[in-house]
């Protein structure tokens, strides 16, 4: 099994505040004197669970069935055992910096909620080479964007009905895991009929349920194959199969779509591709791909293969034939499900694993209607309980939820939280009142200028 130490050895990558180099090797002619871009290693790489004996002691009886069978608050939210197995060990560096992340966006203003965790924050840091200023820009801009574009309305609501057909004349979907445990993303672009997929639904459409499948893959997935693998998964292994793509192929509403997406997925979620396969590379996609590679930051190019007919080996080192469709070179055909790009296989669909997520999930929407109706989750004696796990702890387990943190200081946090709400609602009204008052004032500047002049004018007539 290669580590995905291993993967990534030919990356140089370099120091800065992170400490030392990690690995030595460059790519043959580089000009010494072109600055680096700095390539971190895979995501996943400090979220390792430690031995599994260490957690026999908190997991020994609790199965979904057992989980499922105490009351929620008891069982899973209260949960030790599943926050010890998908918290993993962080990088304490990491959590210095993120903490300061959190500090510098709480002194602009922004209330830290659903969106905030550890781990869509590391993300952003990650993608601006951990420079704090940057890093906040770009997380501001993706609340913005979140806010604008209805991102949690479109999760909820969007009713993609045209899903099978968009199937059939653009292949792709999930399919199985790699051996690391990350999902397998498939895209079959050879075989895609534009002008049918533009019959069938909109570019505009399409946007949405790309995002949609994001949100889906980032809150359902991931979660679902961190519980599988038992370790913190946050990242996707792609495969694009261009067999006789061209430029013939990159037509305008392509196009749209192509950097559409592509600004989407770089600006939004950054740090989910774990590496990018891209197989049947002939000679016309070789003219198209020195095209694509300007759109491409340099990070984002490091994780990218482009490979000719002969795949096959590299694939089976990643994945596991069981995992691989047979047109990949695998022994999987999912039959029963009409094809493998159909079926959607994965933890994500395994009963085992979606009952104890979706059991979280509405936990954490109940949790949530408290919270907006001003209720704090509390235990069954009516305190606080610092140990409370919603699906985004267990997924992300930010270490502010460890138990050191008890009733007094959560209180505090959230009596400041209610504290700085309500200056802003009053900052709000302030500045609504004192516009409202400007226009008053204007409003009796004209008649008083009016009144004015007819003074002069009747002065010079007497």
């Amino acid at each position: 099994m290669h580590t995905s130490r291993d993967s990534f050895k030919e990356i140089l990558i370099f120091a800065g505040f992170r400490g030392s180099k990690r690995s030595s090797s460059s790519k043959e002619g580089q000009s010494t004197k072109q600055k680096a871009k700095i390539l971190h290693p895979p995501i996943e790489t400090f979220w390792q669970l430690p031995p599994t004996k260490e957690y026999k002691r908190s997991t020994k009886s609790r199965t979904a069935k057992t989980m499922m069978s105490l009351p929620f608050k008891k069982g899973v939210q209260k949960s030790k055992s599943l926050l010890a197995i998908l918290e993993g060990s962080h990088d304490p560096k990491d959590e210095q910096i993120v903490d300061s992340f959190r500090q510098l966006l709480f002194l602009e203003g922004q209330l830290l909620g659903r969106n905030s965790d550890y781990h869509t924050l590391l993300r952003f840091l990650r993608m601006r080479d951990y420079d704090l200023t940057k890093a906040k820009n770009m997380y501001l801009n993706y609340l913005k964007w979140r806010e604008e574009f209805h991102v949690d309305e479109i999760s909820e609501e969007l009713n993609f009905e045209e899903f099978n057909e968009v199937k059939r004349c653009y292949p792709h979907g999930f399919h199985g895991v790699d051996r690391y445990g990350r999902p397998v993303y498939i895209e079959r672009i050879g075989r895609v009929n534009q002008n049918r997929l533009l019959e069938v639904t909109t570019s505009e459409r399409f946007v949405k349920y790309h995002v949609s499948e994001q949100e889906k893959t980032m809150n359902w997935r991931y979660p679902a194959c961190s519980l599988a693998a038992k370790k913190h998964i946050a990242s996707t292994v792609s495969i694009l199969d261009v067999k006789d793509v061209g430029m013939s192929n990159f037509s305008k509403p392509a196009r749209y779509l192509f950097l559409e997406i592509l600004k989407i997925d770089s600006h939004y979620y950054p740090e989910t591709l774990h590496r990018l396969f891209i197989i049947n590379a002939g000679s016309g996609f070789k003219v198209l791909w020195k095209a694509i590679r300007a759109f491409l930051d340099q990070r984002t190019l490091a994780k990218i293969q482009v490979l000719g007919s002969n795949y096959t080996k590299t694939l089976l080192e990643v994945i596991d034939p069981s995992n691989l469709p047979t047109f990949l070179g695998g022994d999987c055909t999912c039959s029963d499900y009409g094809g493998c790009l159909f079926s959607d296989i994965g933890p994500w669909n395994d009963p085992s694993i979606t009952i104890i997520l979706q059991a979280m999930i509405e936990a954490e929407k109940e949790n949530d209607d408290e919270d907006k109706n001003g209720f704090a989750p509390t235990d069954a004696f009516g305190g606080i309980t610092p140990d409370i796990v919603h699906i985004k702890d267990v997924y992300d387990a930010t270490p502010s939820r460890d138990d050191t943190f008890g009733q007094p200081f959560l209180q505090k946090i959230l009596t400041l939280q209610s504290v700085v709400h309500d200056t802003k609602f009053k900052i709000q009204a302030l500045e609504a009142a004192l516009k409202e008052t400007k226009s008053v004032i204007e409003g009796l500047g004209q008649p008083m200028e009016e009144l004015k002049k007819q003074i002069i004018v009747s002065k010079r007539r007497s």
